[in-house]
């Protein structure tokens, strides 16, 4: 705990599935009409294309060091220029892209020492997340969150969905069973520790990294056990059960970083 705590001492400050629309909002900000006679709003195709573009940073598909040039992305996505520099200022800002005035955004490089310190940090704070939970019990307004993101999970996991809708659903599902159980540790210090963790991108719950659907199912399957242990109230199961969580997401990623370098 003297550790985590040193940690947090350094630190000065830090659903549902979404579709790829057919076309994106024109700069006048006004809503296009479909076929079927409704307005798709702006926010949806933005969201779209927040989320296609950090799954494809997540995976690796554009070059740590390379520069996204956003008028082959916007000709490559069929959008204008517009939506595509707001996407990458959004990613930017989590950390993904790094961004020079006058020179564009570059991918983020970061070395693998760097992710397995990240989520050997994460493991240690979202297991103690789990015992405190277990130890102090939920209230009512946690167990709804939690059950709540069990089901959309468990929808999307069972759902025919195409893979990046499924994993964006996820992954708010993921974000809210988390965020859940750290509110829920009432630990201000342990919920620091996991905010200095997630300086690391990869190592957010919102960043779902290496998404096979086995695998998933498999993640998907311990967040239930880990629920289930603290409704228990046995808070040394629980604290086990999300570092084993954590860190089989850890080994999922540095697989599939192997399997990008061959």
């Amino acid at each position: 705990m003297a550790y985590l705590l040193s940690l947090a001492k350094e630190r000065n400050g830090a659903g549902q599935a979404l579709q790829k629309p057919d076309t994106f909002e024109p700069e006048s900000g006004l809503a296009s009409e479909r076929s079927d006679g409704e307005a798709m709003l702006p926010a949806t195709r933005s969201a779209w294309l927040v989320e296609h573009l950090r799954q494809a940073l997540l995976d690796g598909r554009y070059p740590s060091g390379s520069r996204l040039n956003e008028v082959h992305l916007s000709q490559e996505l069929d959008v204008s220029r517009t939506p595509v520099r707001a996407a990458l200022q959004t990613l930017a800002g989590e950390g993904l892209l790094h961004h020079q005035p006058n020179k564009g955004f570059t991918v983020r490089e970061f070395l693998l020492t760097e992710l397995v310190e990240a989520y050997d940090m994460r493991a240690l704070a979202e297991g103690l997340a789990a015992r405190f939970s277990a130890e102090r019990g939920l209230s009512d307004e946690a167990r709804r969150t939690i059950d709540a993101a069990l089901s959309d999970g468990d929808r999307t996991l069972s759902g025919r969905d195409d893979l990046e809708a499924q994993r964006a659903a996820y992954a708010q599902m993921n974000q809210a069973f988390h965020g859940a159980i750290h509110a829920a540790a009432k630990s201000e210090l342990v919920r620091e520790v996991i905010r200095i963790c997630q300086r690391v991108p990869q190592a957010s719950a919102r960043n779902v990294v290496a998404f096979d659907l086995n695998g998933i199912r498999r993640r998907h399957d311990m967040h239930h056990a880990i629920y289930h242990a603290i409704l228990a109230r046995e808070p040394q199961e629980a604290e086990r059960l999300m570092r084993e969580h954590v860190v089989s997401v850890k080994i999922s990623m540095i697989e599939n970083i192997a399997r990008r370098g061959r």
